[in-house]
């Protein structure tokens, strides 16, 4: 049976099969319609993902977000998919992929007019001052081809102190004049501190933070994501696989998948149904280079069998027993240990990027921009104290001196 738009169930199912099995949600389940979340909306197309709230902002937002972080331009297929499967909470930055990013959506919308008014638009700003912010702003509304930003952030926010009255004033006449809709920020390190800073000045409409199974259980991040739906601001996972595919050498990592893989899920499509089991998470935002991630994704959101609580269960357990392999993002905690400056979070994220995304060429672009003294620091430094002071207890000295050799 035809839905009018998109794939049908049966014809997204046999192309889900052809395009392999192993990283789709096969079967019937994929498309169960029962037991959906009260707070989400199923689209009018069977084939459509959920919507949700995002905050108190009176705007819904798909529970699936497409990260733009890779080639736009030579994947404009991918997005006119992406809208026909409600995929329509779309992330970028000025920074990405050099400007392609931004500007490969421009070239969607030119394109395809009608759909701008689909699409909750997000890009983000590498500047703090209000200046910068204008020119920055004024360049993201050129290349993406739009009269205005939905969603306009500052990008990878490390204190809440980086937003004062002057950006306040400048949010205010963004927003009178047109330009942005809402504002916001998106934050790697730090996190809990900056979204509890955040619910307290009283006009930042949404943020996205590292989340995922690993994080989400932590009495802070519990704390901070309260007082933010408290605040009214609306929140968008992000980082959601924390730490990539399964390990074949963890006992732990291997249950997950196996028990998971009964189910018809894979161990990606549970990480992410584990973030979207928290109501208070208005979208995931994933990047998603390709068709067949695409569409296991929306495979994973278009499924509403709730997981139970054992599985839910495992995930808490798996998460604390694998959680040395994994940096929490509270880069304040162990950066305060070290005497002169090191950005230790910033370098085990791109550890990450080059381990767990195949970005090696990113990862090393952001090596090669550090200072020589910083990499000298790097393999010489003794990071007892600052492993001390991890509550995951992470190995911070061997990671590196392993980034010291991978990414040089």
């Amino acid at each position: 049976m035809s839905h009018g738009k998109g794939l049908s169930r049966r014809d997204f199912i046999k192309t889900a099969g052809a395009m392999g099995s192993g990283s789709l949600l096969v079967g019937s389940r994929a498309f169960a319609q029962s037991g959906a979340p009260a707070t989400e909306t199923p689209g009018a197309d069977a084939g459509e993902i959920p919507t949700r709230p995002f905050g108190k902002t009176g705007i819904r937002v798909s529970c699936l977000s497409l990260g733009g972080m890779f080639d736009i331009p030579s994947n404009q297929l991918l997005l006119k998919q992406a809208v026909r499967w409600g995929v329509t909470y779309w992330d970028t930055a000025d920074c990405y992929e050099g400007g392609r990013s931004e500007a490969g959506f421009g070239q969607f919308f030119k394109k395809y007019p009608e759909t701008r008014g689909k699409v909750f638009l997000v890009t983000k700003s590498d500047e703090r001052n209000p200046e910068g912010m204008t020119k920055l702003l004024q360049q993201s509304l050129e290349r993406l081809n739009t009269d205005y930003i939905d969603l306009y952030f500052i990008h990878g926010t490390r204190s809440i102190k980086e937003l004062n009255n002057d950006t306040r004033a400048w949010v205010e006449k963004a927003k009178k004049e047109g330009k942005i809709k809402l504002f916001g920020f998106s934050t790697h390190s730090n996190m809990e501190e900056c979204m509890l800073g955040a619910a307290g000045l009283g006009w930042i409409d949404g943020i996205m933070m590292t989340y995922n199974f690993r994080i989400m259980h932590s009495d802070r991040m519990k704390a901070a994501v309260d007082a933010c739906v408290k605040a009214g601001i609306g929140l968008t996972a992000m980082k959601t696989q924390g730490g990539g595919s399964v390990r074949m050498d963890s006992e732990a990592e291997l249950a997950l998948a196996g028990r998971f893989l009964k189910m018809g899920f894979t161990d990606k499509q549970a990480k992410l149904k584990a973030v979207w089991e928290n109501p208070d998470i208005a979208s995931i935002c994933s990047q998603m280079p390709s068709l067949t991630v695409l569409m296991s994704n929306v495979a994973a959101a278009l499924n509403r069998d709730k997981l139970s609580a054992p599985d839910l269960e495992l995930l808490n357990r798996y998460a604390l027993e694998t959680s040395s392999g994994y940096c929490a993002g509270c880069a304040d905690l162990c950066e305060s240990a070290i005497d002169c400056r090191v950005p230790v979070g910033d370098v085990m994220r791109h550890l990450m990027y080059f381990h767990s995304y195949g970005e090696r060429d990113r990862a090393r672009e952001f090596f090669a921009g550090l200072d020589r003294d910083v990499k000298d620091r790097l393999r010489e430094m003794d990071f007892k104290q600052a492993e001390n002071k991890c509550p995951n207890h992470v190995r911070i000295g061997r990671l590196m001196k392993e980034a010291s050799t991978l990414l040089a």
